[in-house]
């Protein structure tokens, strides 16, 4: 889920065009998936660079390509802070975490 800052930028027509036409140049693969000669489709545009607040309107961070990356949930999921499974749970180094820390 998008962070509060975040809303107004995933919902510009902006992102969306950029969004569809890397899927697109990727043609609709995980890019983490293919490095490891497996074959599965995307699902998430990734930016390799964390969007806040202070870089989020520099479209060289934002819309640039060579900042993104498509992957599927499970690839996603491993980023640093990107695996929220439900409310409390986080997923670093493919391990579980509950909201008190304990794997």
């Amino acid at each position: 889920m998008a962070k509060h800052f975040a809303k107004r930028f995933y919902a510009s027509t902006a992102w969306k065009q950029c969004r569809a036409a890397y899927i697109l140049n990727v043609q609709g693969l995980c890019e983490t998936c293919l490095e490891h000669n497996e074959v599965k489709p995307g699902l998430i545009v990734h930016h390799k660079i964390l969007l806040t607040p202070q870089n989020i309107n520099n479209y060289e961070v934002s819309l640039n390509w060579d900042h993104l990356k498509y992957e599927c949930k499970v690839c996603h999921d491993k980023n640093e802070g990107h695996g929220v499974r439900e409310a409390g749970e986080v997923i670093r180094d493919g391990l579980r975490f509950n909201d008190m820390g304990e794997v």
